[in-house]
């Protein structure tokens, strides 16, 4: 969960006044148990650290630090708990260890310990509260004795700097935890997108080709069987067998254009949009203004993107004309399809535009569709340029 680095509205107490209140006698006691507390993790930091410092020259020295990196989690979620609890601190959970580096052998586990940014933050919080600690018992107990009428403000400041820690050690890394979920939401999307390649190559190689080639054994073998006895008849079968092997080839040409035009390979996205285009039942204008070509892989997907595209164009537009640009903006790759068409195209209205945001969501992709109803609709698609292995290549040349 992304959060924000201001405080929201309804995660700050009251303000303070001179009446001890509920949130005061809380504050109040946050701070009297600040010693306790930043005394046991202070002790369990330096034992923590000296101590694996100490055996890291030993097979044991490395895991028992990880193992303490762990513990140190404890720590971090017992404060958090603790800040919520009374201080009314909303602060989320960080991402617990990857089970992937549990399961993955143990020098796996042992790197992911060591690594953990989450407890070596735990650790140092852990480490710098000894001294606040200290100074928040010493003045809260002497307040409630000496100035007690100014304390709810001397607690809401204390606090409010407790606050001000915790939420730079103990909550989670914004972006870092954004980019983790999006890594995993992407990796199942690609995942899914591969299998549900593969099982239509299957289908189609089963349903099409293959069809087509098994009847074609038969019918030669018929015709083998007829060839002495009935030459008229073998050489007809012949030529239906023959007839069948060019629309089989054709089929699996088409095949292979599925997976990856010849003519992208061959020549760039210029010529391979400009034949998408030829095949649209729509006039489309094509207009690619790229100096070199992108990797591999990126220029698969912004083929296969204009083709969907270009296929709702045919099959629901309405439109009279249809124009494809694309060009390049700094590290982005950029697509625009529009069209004169009737409009209304939404990513959840089963023409396969919430395929493609997904597809390009997980390649750190943008998809806006803008489509009003009425017309015209505009599609405007963004992925990262890298450049392609041989242009890398030939720059990496010594001159």
């Amino acid at each position: 969960m992304t959060m924000s680095p201001s405080v929201p509205d309804d995660d700050r107490p009251p303000p303070a006044r001179f009446a001890f209140d509920r949130w005061t006698w809380k504050e109040i006691a946050y701070l009297l148990a600040n010693l306790p507390m930043a005394i046991a993790g202070f002790v369990y930091t330096v034992f923590l650290i000296g101590v694996g410092a100490g055996l890291s020259v030993t097979v044991i020295g490395l895991p028992l630090l990880a193992l303490g990196l762990q513990g140190a989690r404890g720590l971090g979620r017992a404060e958090r708990g603790r800040a919520r609890a009374m201080l009314g601190l909303r602060i989320e959970e960080p991402s617990p260890m990857p089970r992937g580096r549990r399961t993955g052998g143990f020098f796996a586990w042992l790197w992911a310990g060591l690594k953990d940014p989450v407890g070596w933050r735990a650790l140092l919080y852990s480490f710098m509260r000894l001294p606040w600690g200290v100074a928040t018992f010493a003045v809260t107990l002497a307040s409630l004795f000496v100035l007690w009428p100014v304390l709810p403000y001397i607690a809401r400041a204390l606090t409010n700097a407790d606050r001000a820690m915790a939420r730079a050690l103990l909550s989670p890394s914004d972006e870092l935890e954004r980019r983790i979920a999006e890594l995993e939401s992407d990796r199942g999307v690609v995942v899914d997108t591969a299998a549900a390649d593969l099982r239509r190559i299957e289908r189609d190689l089963h349903d099409g080709a293959q069809a087509r080639l098994v009847a074609l054994a038969m019918g030669l073998g018929l015709a083998k069987e007829k060839l002495t006895d009935d030459p008229e008849a073998a050489a007809r079968m012949v030529d239906e067998a023959h007839g069948e092997v060019k629309v089989a080839l054709q089929e699996l040409r088409d095949l292979a254009r599925g997976i990856h035009p010849a003519v992208l390979t061959d020549r760039g996205l210029d010529a391979a949009l400009s034949a998408i285009a030829s095949r649209c039942t729509v006039p489309v204008t094509v207009s690619v203004q790229l100096t070199g070509r992108p990797a591999e892989a990126i220029e698969g997907i912004a083929y296969f993107t204009v083709s969907e595209l270009l296929q709702n164009v045919s099959k629901h537009s309405r439109a009279r004309t249809a124009s494809v640009d694309v060009w390049r903006s700094g590290d982005r790759l950029m697509l625009q399809v529009r069209d004169d068409g009737t409009g209304g195209a939404r990513l959840d209205g089963g023409t396969g535009m919430s395929g493609l945001a997904e597809r390009l969501g997980a390649v750190d992709g943008l998809f806006v569709v803008d489509s009003p109803e009425g017309g015209p609709t505009t599609v405007t698609a963004e992925l990262p340029w890298r450049d392609s292995i041989a242009a890398t290549a030939k720059h990496a040349e010594p001159a």
